[in-house]
């Protein structure tokens, strides 16, 4: 029996610590096409979820997938994520957190090889922006949050 990841656990962990903490956790994701997210959102292949509490349904941190649902410009989207495809966890308010390698995903098995990643002219289909900002928009002002401080976990 070949030993299983402890990246999922690891994000479970730091989700709780989050929350425990009054922290707001965001993982990063490295968007493939197993991944199903708003594509307005992607920023060099990458898209920042706010997996708090009070920004999700449904949540369910699992070994191979995270799902939840969240809204999206007031539309609510199924969401999809690899385990194997989330490079980092932190909290927002401090920037606390791990970070992972990323490594190939497995399609998610209730979606069947068409459903995951609509292609269009832009790539893979993600959704929108579920009350996060993108990295590329975390520094504008005097009030932001500092940037995470990762550790790179195998």
């Amino acid at each position: 029996m070949q030993e299983s990841s402890t990246k999922p656990y690891l994000i479970r962990a730091l989700h709780e610590w989050c929350t425990d903490n009054g922290y707001t956790p965001h993982i990063v994701v490295t968007v493939d096409a197993n991944t199903v997210v708003p594509p307005a959102h992607i920023r060099d292949g990458q898209i920042t979820l706010n997996i708090g509490t009070l920004a999700t349904n449904r949540l369910t941190l699992g070994n191979e997938y995270i799902e939840f649902q969240t809204r999206f410009g007031g539309v609510t989207e199924q969401i999809y994520v690899p385990v194997a495809a989330v490079s980092a966890i932190y909290a927002r308010e401090t920037g606390a957190g791990m970070g992972f390698d990323v490594v190939e995903s497995q399609p998610h098995p209730g979606l069947g090889e068409t459903q995951p990643a609509q292609q269009d002219a832009g790539g893979p289909k993600v959704v929108a922006d579920n009350g996060t900002r993108s990295p590329a928009h975390e520094s504008d002002g005097p009030d932001d949050p500092k940037p995470p401080r990762l550790t790179i976990v195998k």
